[in-house]
């Protein structure tokens, strides 16, 4: 049996590292991203040493630059005839506002316009799956956010966890939209909370730990390899049980408007 093909962004650390094992211990080619050569590299091979697997690529490209996100996107269409699963999981936390080269604030620009940009310009090849999947990995902290429209680069006011929390329901509702957009479809698209993790991300941003990275890669892979996960569309799960999100999660009118932004952001670069 050919091996399912997964795209597993931020995968050198963390929830994603854990995430790679995880699937590449279930006999999935994973492509592992990274933002650096070196630090794809020693993930790669620590990946390997633990599952023994040689169905595992490399890529790398620094996120916050909608330019290298193109280049990503045409080196996995280069390179792969097809791609089974997307998984949306790289993530910052900026604790002052800076700008991306293209002008966006940081935190929005990594960790929802890379990922709207990169899987738009996948869908072919993920359509190309007879059970594609997308599965954009959020958080809880999405249902503080305040969506703003005049403030979504952070222009008018600043906060590291606002911009965060708003980052984080730009993944859900994302999400939901692409879902509405690939009903009837053999491709789905969903979204999670990985839980409170002891990651990079959690102490840098938060001073905290959690639990490990194993548990908080469970939804993860749960959404990307279960049966049971096969038919959830536009769905957000915590613990691998579908989850309450934001109400605008669910208001077709901000999905479509927060979608046409999106794309107005990212069509011109």
């Amino acid at each position: 049996m050919e091996n399912r093909v997964v795209l597993i962004t931020g995968a050198t650390d963390g929830i994603g590292k854990q995430t790679a094992i995880e699937l590449s211990g279930k006999g999935f080619h994973v492509i592992i991203h990274g933002r650096t050569k070196e630090k794809s590299e020693a993930a790669l091979n620590e990946i390997r040493s633990i599952t023994g697997s040689n169905a595992l690529s490399l890529i790398y490209a620094d996120l916050s630059s909608l330019t290298q996100v193109r280049k990503l996107a045409e080196n996995v269409m280069t390179n792969h005839t097809k791609l089974d699963v997307l998984i949306n999981n790289a993530g910052i936390y900026m604790k002052e506002r800076k700008l991306s080269e293209d002008g966006y604030e940081m935190t929005f620009a990594v960790n929802h316009l890379s990922h709207f940009l990169l899987t738009n310009l996948l869908l072919d090849l993920l359509m190309k799956s007879d059970d594609g999947r997308i599965v954009n990995v959020s958080s809880v902290a999405h249902q503080n956010a305040k969506l703003d429209w005049n403030n979504l680069n952070g222009e008018k006011s600043f906060s590291a966890y606002g911009a965060y929390s708003l980052s984080k329901l730009a993944n859900v509702l994302f999400s939901n939209e692409l879902a509405n957009r690939l009903e009837g479809t053999n491709l789905k698209s969903n979204s999670l909370h990985p839980g409170v993790i002891t990651t990079k991300l959690l102490k840098t941003g938060f001073n905290l730990s959690g639990a490990s990275v194993k548990k908080g890669s469970e939804t993860s892979v749960f959404l990307a390899s279960s049966g049971e996960a096969a038919s959830l569309n536009g769905e957000y799960l915590v613990d691998c049980k579908v989850a309450k999100t934001h109400p605008s999660a669910n208001d077709r009118e901000v999905l479509k408007k927060f979608w046409q932004i999106s794309e107005e952001m990212t069509a011109h670069i």
